[in-house]
């Protein structure tokens, strides 16, 4: 992991008060900011012993097995993403935002915990995992409610220990998997469920990746939180806002893809980056 020089002593961290201090400042984060709030990510410290490959949307919607294996593994995990709280990195973005510092957040997190820290508006780039939706009829409702259902139809199926992954599923044997019974949609009584989020293989919505670019375009500067930036959905923002000669920062505890395209960088804890920063600013 990169080491860098305390935190109080940084040119970046300094760098990044000024930057954001000035306003129009538009926020992309990545799963590096739910760490601190028990949810693990896919590339960093915490999602090194992940087991496996997230499954692909035509993977789920070609296969009544899979999506069997998906929500078996999903149901188990889904404890583990209703309960986590914001952190302090979530508080702070939220606190900058309502001071004004901030003029939008984009966010690559499923898990909703920039809304339950009162972030106005985050635009949710790959959907939620609180909600599922209807294939067939096109429904939607809030995994709560699923969540009971599907505890109906598998009495006794939670209680076993298990790895959550940060797309909220969970390792699985196969056994339990091959016991476990789905549910149809409630409405159109036959439709496939599936969360309401963007699957590997699957595009954003081109209205919601529209409405990122409009923020972008707005912004005066980016700020990464915690994505390493490995996937194009979150990259193409930082290529575009750096196109524009618009200055980018990162805060990620390890390297990223847009490095090179960062006029600050700040390898330190979320937590401790963005608490000590909206202190610096007053909020």
């Amino acid at each position: 992991m990169e080491t860098s020089a305390p935190l109080a002593a940084t040119e970046a961290f300094e760098g990044v008060v000024g930057l954001v201090g000035r306003g129009g400042v538009v926020v992309l984060s990545g799963a590096g900011l739910s760490t601190e709030s028990g949810i693990p990510d896919y590339r960093g410290e915490t999602g090194r012993s992940r087991k496996g490959v997230p499954m692909t949307y035509q993977q789920f919607t070609g296969s009544a097995a899979d999506r069997r294996r998906y929500w078996a593994r999903s149901h188990l995990g889904w404890t583990t993403i209703a309960g986590a709280s914001p952190n302090p990195g979530h508080q702070a973005v939220a606190r900058l935002a309502h001071a004004g510092f901030l003029t939008g957040i984009i966010t690559q997190n499923v898990d909703g915990l920039h809304g339950a820290a009162g972030t106005p508006d985050a635009v949710e780039l790959h959907g939620s995992l609180h909600r599922v939706v209807c294939l067939g009829c096109g429904d939607r409702t809030s995994r709560r409610h699923l969540d009971e259902l599907l505890d109906q139809a598998n009495p006794g199926f939670r209680g076993a220990s298990a790895q959550v992954n940060p797309d909220g599923d969970a390792d699985l044997p196969l056994e339990r998997v091959a016991a476990f019974r789905t549910v149809a949609c409630q409405v159109c009584r036959t439709g496939t469920l599936k969360p309401d989020v963007v699957f590997f293989g699957e595009s954003v919505p081109k209205n919601r990746v529209a409405r990122c670019f409009e923020l972008v375009d707005a912004a005066s500067a980016v700020l990464v939180l915690g994505s390493s930036l490995t996937v194009m959905s979150g990259l193409r923002f930082v290529r575009y806002a750096a196109k524009q000669g618009k200055p980018v920062a990162i805060v990620n505890q390890g390297p990223t893809r847009g490095d090179d395209l960062a006029a600050l960088r700040v390898p330190h804890p979320l937590g401790a980056v963005l608490s000590r920063l909206a202190a610096r600013l007053g909020v």
